[in-house]
């Protein structure tokens, strides 16, 4: 048995709820012309990634009036076990107006910052890409799956 890992891939499913599953990821995005990264606080609705702002945060910022494109990324890692998952969500970010979907969302999501919530940012997942560590396959069992299928038709 081998320690190393491959990526296995999520299917959008998956990794939406595995995303669901942690309340902290990094939000990826532009600011003043350079990437910027930022650990927040989030939770997963209907496809969207939600995230509470507090006053003067950049995205809010950074956000225009038609929304801006951002990455979401989350995962769980375990450095012992050599184990764990990781997820990426793209889409528009835009600024929450419905005055009762922000305060739906202000009374679920506990902001680490201190200060009041301003904002509810929402982010599309137009985009959603993830991944789970998962035992490699040693390349001698590849070679011998090479050799036994190897003459054989494919059809």
């Amino acid at each position: 048995m081998t320690d190393e890992r491959s990526l296995g891939e999520l299917s959008r499913t998956e990794a939406l709820c595995l995303l669901a599953s942690v309340p902290v990821g990094r939000l990826v995005f532009t600011h003043q012309a350079l990437p910027a990264i930022r650990p927040v606080n989030g939770l997963v609705e209907d496809d969207m990634v939600v995230i509470g702002l507090t006053a003067g945060s950049a995205i809010a910022a950074s956000s225009g009036a038609g929304g801006t494109v951002v990455a979401y990324e989350a995962d769980s890692l375990d450095p012992a076990q050599r184990s764990g998952w990781t997820v990426i969500v793209v889409g528009l970010a835009r600024l929450e107006t419905d005055p009762d979907a922000v305060l739906g969302y202000r009374a679920r999501l506990r902001p680490w910052l201190a200060g009041a919530m301003t904002d509810v940012l929402t982010i599309s997942s137009e985009i959603v890409t993830g991944y789970r560590l998962v035992p490699a396959v040693p390349a001698d069992e590849i070679a011998r799956a090479a050799e036994k299928w190897s003459g054989r038709s494919r059809c």
